[in-house]
């Protein structure tokens, strides 16, 4: 292992994978995982006859790192290797994939997907793998895919199916899973062990080489007294005051403080009460309270600007229906001036912000080759955070070149893959020295260069806080915890530096049980698991008949009017929900073309498909041109209310719905529309 570059404690936690058994590494960040699965995979493509080695990750931009850091440049020479991700050409034929090569490097979903789809070219078998490597496998639990992924297999195994590939897991952190006791603890820990069928194993002997070798960062609390005067957020709060007035919450309803996200979910509830009440007046006051309490919550955490920015634009989007309308956007227009007015007010603006900038200051300036990366909570943060790093002239002289790093996905406010591997490279290269980061680069993300992070309005839990510290690979890196003295994000913040002891403990208690009685408890629960998934999916069955597609009615969230039956709805390629009625458009008028900077096999985004009601005007969702002949509006089920026999209700996913949405079928779609070409 000497030639390979192994430490000796990887040495120790691989030994029993080299033994064919199925383990989970853990190992803290930095801690070379990665490279211990790579000499695994190595040995086992050596003496496995037709091995197979599929290596999962549970973040896009993870399949070509360790395609070109790690797996690459030590099997690229004598093996057949290929990255698949969302946007690779070989998802569309990820079975001939997987046939034709010796290791492949790809996201979950792409494996499941392909275990679960009967076309040849795309269809995958457990058994078709030999070794399968989960990456950041503490997500292997619940719905997760991962766990999907791993339900197949512990199906098999529990029905004595074989062949079954070896599981090797990778983690830095199980966590507790929630517990504060350690019995709780450990039954976690050993859940995550049965859903990956598989012993965790540590460096037990060499402790001492790995402390060495892994460096904690010096963590720092830098702590902030709260404002003094915060006259922005205490207007905010009176003219939240006049709309409770005005909303006249029900009497059974006890509103939360203003400004928590508790109060975010009641504003949520109400919001659904006032649909499933025809009660317009009650659901619009909900809908504008929730942007009066993001702005308090952004207030707390960003520039005041930023809080009334939100609103602005807010408000510059709303229509006016009715009374309520009117009530609302006037309240907003007279007092616009004012808050306005305050939040340029500098002698009340945000003390973090002014922390912020002295912990970036401490590690960037002249001579200083920093590289850090600022987690924030959301991509809204993110951006403003970014804005204001710009605009900073004391930041722009201390040489900070910010960006920003976000989730891929599809959306104006999304990144797409390739925008976020170019983001992640231009880092590496010291193009850009600060990341401004929503979680997605918490984990797995390998810059040894990094001697800085900086978690900055957040509360998570205990694995996401070791994940994001590890990022911190540099000798002396400094970890920084930004946060108001006494605050949620503090007392977090030393809750799980608890958690992550916890974990610990209950990993010895794991790893100290007789092989016998561990083999025992993770059958027992793997056996649980397996009832309790299929019992789920009969009650989702049962759920989804509960009403005929026919009985259900769509409404415009907003003004109510009824649209749409269910009947109307169909699923194209598993995906997309489109209304197939030709009528369904005299309800619709388009907006906007919708942009969207990727490319589909089957279709094209049109434009935006919006509430032609009066003033309404609410974004349904866009039109898709559907095999260059169907325009099919593509609707979110979040933007109507349902009618059903029993009353009305709302969803936020159309897995939700309680009836049964059919496929679309483009033959019969064509046979409706276009019944010349049938003649």
């Amino acid at each position: 292992m000497a030639d390979f570059g192994l430490y000796t404690y990887q040495e120790e936690v691989v030994e029993r994978a080299l033994q064919r058994e199925n383990i989970i590494i853990w190992l803290p960040t930095g801690g070379g995982k990665t490279r211990a699965a790579v000499y695994v995979a190595k040995r086992h493509l050596e003496t496995t006859p037709r091995a197979k080695v599929v290596v999962l990750v549970n973040k896009v931009h993870l399949v070509d790192q360790h395609y070109n850091k790690e797996f690459r440049p030590h099997l690229g020479r004598d093996y057949t290797l290929v990255p698949v991700s969302g946007e690779s050409e070989e998802k569309d034929f990820f079975g001939k994939v997987v046939q034709d090569s010796d290791v492949v490097i790809c996201t979950a979903q792409i494996l499941y997907n392909a275990l679960t789809n009967t076309e040849e070219t795309k269809h995958v078998e457990l058994s078709d793998i030999t070794l399968l490597i989960i990456d950041e496998c503490h997500h292997t639990h619940k719905e997760s895919v991962y766990n999907k992924v791993m339900r197949c297999y512990v199906e098999k195994k529990l029905k004595r199916e074989h062949p079954l590939p070896q599981i090797l897991g990778l983690t830095a952190s199980p966590g507790t899973g929630g517990a504060k006791i350690l019995e709780k603890a450990v039954e976690h820990v050993l859940q995550i062990c049965a859903n990956l069928d598989s012993a965790i194993v540590s460096t037990k002997n060499y402790a001492p080489e790995l402390k060495k070798k892994v460096p904690k960062p010096i963590k720092t609390f830098d702590i902030v007294e709260k404002r003094r005067e915060d006259p922005f957020g205490d207007h905010l709060k009176w003219m939240m005051e006049l709309i409770h007035g005005y909303m006249n919450p029900p009497p059974d309803f006890r509103l939360r403080e203003c400004g928590t996200q508790e109060y975010e979910a009641d504003m949520v509830t109400l919001e659904k009460r006032g649909v499933r009440e025809e009660n317009r007046l009650l659901q619009q006051c909900a809908i504008h309270l929730r942007q009066y309490n993001d702005a308090l919550l952004i207030n707390d955490t960003l520039r005041m600007s930023d809080a009334y920015h939100t609103l602005e634009e807010f408000y510059t989007t709303t229509t006016v229906i009715d009374g309520t309308d009117i009530f609302l956007r006037g309240l907003f227009q007279e007092n616009k001036v004012e808050l306005e007015r305050l939040a340029k007010d500098h002698r009340f603006e945000n003390p973090k912000m002014a922390k912020l900038e002295s912990v970036l200051l401490n590690q960037f300036g002249a001579g200083m080759q920093s590289r850090g990366i600022l987690f924030s909570k959301t991509r809204k943060s993110t951006r403003c955070l970014n804005d204001w790093v710009v605009k900073n002239r004391a930041l722009q002289e201390a040489g900070i070149k910010a960006a920003i790093l976000t989730g891929a996905g599809n959306g104006i406010t999304y990144m797409t893959q390739p925008e976020q591997a170019d983001t992640i490279r231009s880092f590496r290269r010291g193009i850009f020295n600060l990341l401004i980061s929503t979680s997605v680069a918490e984990e797995g993300l390998d810059i040894p260069e990094c001697n800085l992070v900086v978690r900055y309005g957040l509360l998570t839990n205990e694995i996401a806080q070791q994940q994001a510290s590890g990022r911190a690979r540099a000798q002396n890196s400094q970890y920084s915890v930004v946060a108001s003295k006494g605050g949620r994000e503090e007392r977090r913040e030393k809750t799980n530096e608890y958690l992550e002891e916890l974990t610990g403990k209950a990993i010895d208690v794991v790893q100290e049980m007789s092989l016998q009685e561990f083999r025992r408890r993770i059958t027992e629960l793997q056996k649980h698991a397996v009832i309790s998934s299929k019992f789920a999916e009969l009650c989702k069955t049962e759920k989804k008949s509960r009403y005929t597609a026919s009985s259900i009615r769509l409404l415009c969230r907003n003004c109510f009017k009824a649209v749409a039956s269910g009947s109307d709805i169909k699923l194209v390629d598993n995906a997309h929900y489109v209304n197939v009625n030709p009528d369904f458009k005299k309800n619709y008028k388009v907006g906007g073309q919708v942009m969207i900077n990727r490319s589909f096999e089957d279709w094209e985004p049109g434009c935006t498909v919006n509430c032609n009601n009066g003033n309404c005007n609410l974004q349904w969702g866009f039109e898709m041109k559907y095999k260059e002949a169907a325009i099919l509006p593509n609707l979110a089920i979040k933007n109507f209310a349902l009618e059903t026999p029993d009353g009305r209700m709302t969803v936020k996913k159309w897995k939700d719905v309680l009836f049964t949405v059919e496929d679309f079928s483009f033959e019969q779609y064509c046979q409706d529309n276009f019944p010349n070409l049938f003649d």
